[in-house]
């Protein structure tokens, strides 16, 4: 039972918050710059892409222009990422360069800005734990999430993504919602934080759904919360309206898009913004049955008429994705696929990730059931959870959103496992809080499960491993120096090689993993998979200078081996064409230049 004491943190609470804070930050900063030797500081390609939009609207690109111009050379393509994450990290990187040069500036800026995420993340964190749990929670609430490593990875040096951001708006989303509960004006910061979720990546459409339904029970659990329902409604459509308009120029406000912010997302928001205003308007129902049902038949009737409008959403954000590229590419990536399927591949990480959300969820529902004085706010945390942790079982990079809240059910676990133990000090009660720290400790459960991997036979999880690791080499920025000082030519390479030679060379590419430039992920599987003239086409339509590989790419080591003709096969077999001269030099990528 949480005490009564002022929901705050107080000076020492902030002295251990701050401490532990730069401890954590100062063992990343050591890690990145003396114990990651042979990786990139941008290891995922999304960092890299980031920091490369990132200096193009420094360097002036406009604000709507979300053209990534050297992306599928000559033509330029479209992505889908938020403005919003670029503009604090365009700040960040202007102040770094004027203390040192453009490259050193980059790496600065993407070493700064994780860890000053990462201290808003402890804050988020400690401050829900108190919401429900009260002090008695405030140690694991601060301690816990520097010991996941799932959370951790997240907030590293290099990551500039969006990924860490989409998390810390998932807390304010949750801790807005409870702070709600005793203080209504917190339903407009519920409202408004869930919009920019939202608009910032669609992977927060769970956070969106689970706020809705929170508060949606909450009216159902006590009429007299009806007028959060209209704060939270009208914060989320009119919030998601606003952002529409910055995230698009004027004349394409109507333009529908099902992988971004677009009317699709703003209607839905003001459907729900309606329907929730209308409920809090009419009487309230005397029985909570009756008012379930008038948010159910609103809900179905805002969905229908989204559905009727914008049918082509139904498929989700790659409906229109060439059904080749679904099957054989965006469905043999690893982390999109569900959280049992992943388990063969990333054993590791998806017990890890996937024990303290299960657990927690369990944790959550024991505690609304033993609290009935914080029933409304842990019934909001199993919602929370609950559909984040159906996001994670659909798709297991959906841990990211779900680790997080399971950190007050974990502080709850724990202080009444530590209650159990200081009214009967023996071995049992002794174990068992031992046993709740450890269970949500994900370093100490990590190094348990990777152990016991380990020791098994070799399998899937060790090709995974392997050929991840494979591709190390030709990602940091020292195997990019020999094209670096190159005049700037159109360069096709491997998809996932595509960002950093952005980043790091002077070169326009052909292919980036982004489902946007789907004619240039198709042209690039196509010249290297194909019979070699499909690939000398492909080459004088986009008037290709150089061929940039890296044998650990998977196009290198794919289905083009056993096509006869195809470059693949030639790389392999250390033959090349007619039309390709070798000019590599020391390192680990092959570069070729394309003759007349």
């Amino acid at each position: 039972m949480p005490d009564q004491t002022p929901i705050t943190l107080g000076r020492k609470d902030w002295l251990w918050l701050v401490c532990i804070w730069a401890l954590v930050a100062g063992t990343q900063l050591w890690r990145s710059l003396y114990g990651s030797a042979g990786t990139p500081l941008f290891l995922d390609t999304d960092d890299a892409m980031r920091m490369v939009v990132v200096r193009d609207f420094l360097d002036g690109q406009g604000w709507y222009d979300l053209v990534q111009h050297r992306l599928n050379t000559p033509f330029g393509a479209e992505i889908h990422w938020s403005r919003l994450i670029d503009l604090p990290i365009a700040a960040l990187l202007w102040l770094a360069r004027l203390f040192t040069d453009a490259r050193q500036a980059e790496l600065v800026t993407g070493t700064v800005w994780p860890l000053l995420l990462l201290g808003a993340l402890l804050w988020l964190s400690t401050r829900a734990t108190l919401e429900l749990v009260g002090r008695a929670g405030l140690l694991p609430g601060l301690v816990l999430p520097i010991l996941s490593p799932a959370i951790l990875a997240e907030f590293s040096p290099g990551r500039v993504d969006h990924h860490n951001v989409i998390i810390l708006l998932t807390m304010t989303t949750l801790l807005a919602s409870l702070v709600a509960l005793r203080r209504p004006a917190a339903a407009w910061i519920a409202g408004l934080a869930a919009a920019l979720a939202l608009s910032v990546a669609l992977e927060a459409v769970p956070v969106l759904v689970a706020a809705m339904l929170a508060f949606g029970l909450a009216y159902v659990t006590d009429p007299a919360r009806a007028a959060n329902l209209r704060r939270f409604g009208l914060g989320l459509g009119l919030g998601l309206t606003v952002l529409l308009m910055l995230a698009r120029p004027p004349h394409r406000w109507l333009e529908a898009a099902c992988d971004m912010i677009s009317p699709v997302y703003a209607m839905a928001g003001l459907l729900a913004g309606a329907a929730f205003t209308l409920v809090s308007l009419l009487p309230a129902p005397r029985q909570a049955v009756a008012r379930l049902g008038l948010l159910a038949v609103l809900g179905l009737a805002c969905g229908a008429i989204l559905v009727l409008i914008y049918p082509q959403c139904l498929g989700g954000p790659y409906a229109s994705l060439d059904p080749w590229l679904q099957n054989n590419w965006i469905a043999a990536i690893i982390e999109a696929k569900p959280w049992h399927s992943s388990l063969p591949d990333l054993p590791a990480y998806a017990i890890t990730v996937g024990a303290p959300v299960f657990l927690g969820l369990a944790g959550a529902i024991l505690a609304w059931r033993k609290t009935p004085e914080q029933r409304l706010g842990w019934l909001t945390l199993v919602v929370f959870l609950g559909c984040t942790m159906l996001i994670m079982l659909a798709q297991i990079r959906g841990a990211r959103l779900a680790i997080l809240p399971t950190i007050p059910a974990a502080a709850w676990l724990i202080v009444r496992a530590r209650a159990i133990y200081m009214a009967r000090p023996r071995l049992w009660p002794a174990l068992g809080l031992m046993g709740a720290w450890l269970v949500f400790s994900g370093i100490v459960m990590s190094l348990v499960v990777s152990f016991v991997v380990n020791a098994l036979p070799d399998g899937r999880a060790d090709i995974v491993r392997a050929t991840r690791a494979s591709k190390l080499p030709c990602l940091v920025g020292e195997a990019f120096a020999d094209l670096r000082s190159l005049p700037a030519e159109r360069v096709m390479s491997p998809i996932d090689l595509g960002a950093h030679l952005l980043l790091e060379t002077p070169h326009a590419i052909v292919a980036a993993p982004y489902h946007r430039n789907e004619r240039g992920v198709l042209d690039a599987f196509a010249f290297f998979n194909q019979p070699q003239d499909e690939a000398r086409r492909i080459a004088s339509e986009r008037g290709l200078g150089l061929v940039v590989t890296c044998p650990a790419m998977p196009e290198m080591r794919g289905a083009g081996l056993k096509v006869p003709e195809s470059l693949a096969s030639h790389f392999a077999a250390g033959t090349l064409p007619d039309w390709l001269a070798d000019v590599s030099l020391d390192g680990p990528l092959k570069v070729y230049a394309i003759l007349p």
